[in-house]
């Protein structure tokens, strides 16, 4: 199933000039940062890129052939980032928040802001208060612009957690990139947890 501009040119209709999608990666690993992506898309946005979607459903190398051609598309785009020690302090939700407010940050002033889900958790973190907020369940799979940034948010953590991988080796980042599995869980048994864990996170 590809995306669509259906939402943006309706809210262009509607007067609104830079709409910006919104998606995380990595909010339920257990390991590295929470990162989310941001891409702005204006008024007149030319055809999205063919076969688009929610990374998820995309294979390695079809993500990291979209990133290119997302930031020529897009009129600004960025990913922004909360350790894992900031999820441990903050709680998950908050630094999802920090996380986007970063990356909303450095694109500039939008009209309206697409939230893949049901809850607004940018809001209390970002300055969102000029912008109309729209939370849509299942928005990476059909929102061009939130698929969008759930491609660059995806391809930039996975590879966030390749890098780690050399710095924490045995842990298998760069294959599970920080998720459970059980060859995960059976190295921090073994080694025990990096300061990359979420130590507030059940591990084993």
């Amino acid at each position: 199933m590809s995306a669509n501009l259906d939402l943006e040119n309706e809210l262009f209709a509607g007067g609104a000039r830079r709409v910006a999608g919104v998606d995380e990666v990595g909010r339920g690993c257990l390991a590295g940062p929470v990162s989310v992506g941001v891409v702005v898309l204006e008024a007149g946005v030319g055809v999205m890129p063919e076969g688009l979607t929610d990374s998820k459903l995309l294979s390695p190398t079809r993500r990291e052939g979209f990133v290119a051609v997302i930031k020529s598309w897009a009129s600004a785009w960025a990913v922004g980032e909360a350790s894992a020690a900031e999820i441990d302090e903050l709680g998950i939700i908050t630094a999802l928040g920090l996380a986007g407010a970063r990356a909303l940050g450095e694109v500039g002033r939008v009209d309206t802001i697409v939230l893949d889900g049901n809850f607004d958790w940018l809001s209390p973190e970002a300055d969102t208060k000029d912008a109309n907020v729209i939370c849509r369940v299942g928005a990476d799979k059909e929102i061009a612009s939130v698929a969008a940034a759930s491609v660059l948010a995806k391809v930039d953590r996975d590879g966030l957690m390749k890098d780690l991988d050399l710095v924490y080796p045995g842990y298998g980042f760069a294959q599970h990139k920080g998720y459970g599995t059980p060859g995960h869980r059976d190295a921090i048994r073994f080694q025990g947890a990096s300061d990359q864990h979420r130590k507030t996170w059940k591990l084993l």
